[in-house]
C-alpha cells in the first residue's frame, strides 16, 4: 500500500506544478502553453532544489544573530 501513497504525492506534486505554472503563464498573459516552462516545473516538483544556504551553525551564533 506504499507504493500508492508514494504514487498519489508525487502525482500530487505534478499536479500543483502545472497548475501554478499554467495559472503564472496566463498571469503574463500568455496566449500558448509554454511547454519548456512547464517541463521545468515539473522538474523541480519533483526534485527540488536544495536551499542554498543551511543559516548559521550554533557555533556562529551570539546575541546579535541568535533569532
Amino acid at each position: 500500500m506504499a507504493m500508492d501513497s508514494e504514487d498519489g504525492i508525487r502525482r500530487q506534486a505534478i499536479a500543483t506544478a502545472i497548475a501554478a505554472e499554467l495559472q503564472r503563464q496566463a498571469g503574463v498573459g500568455a496566449t500558448r502553453v509554454d511547454i519548456e516552462a512547464l517541463a521545468e516545473a515539473i522538474d523541480i516538483a519533483l526534485d527540488p532544489v536544495p536551499p542554498a544556504s543551511e543559516g548559521k551553525h550554533p557555533q556562529e551564533l551570539n546575541a546579535t544573530n541568535d533569532d
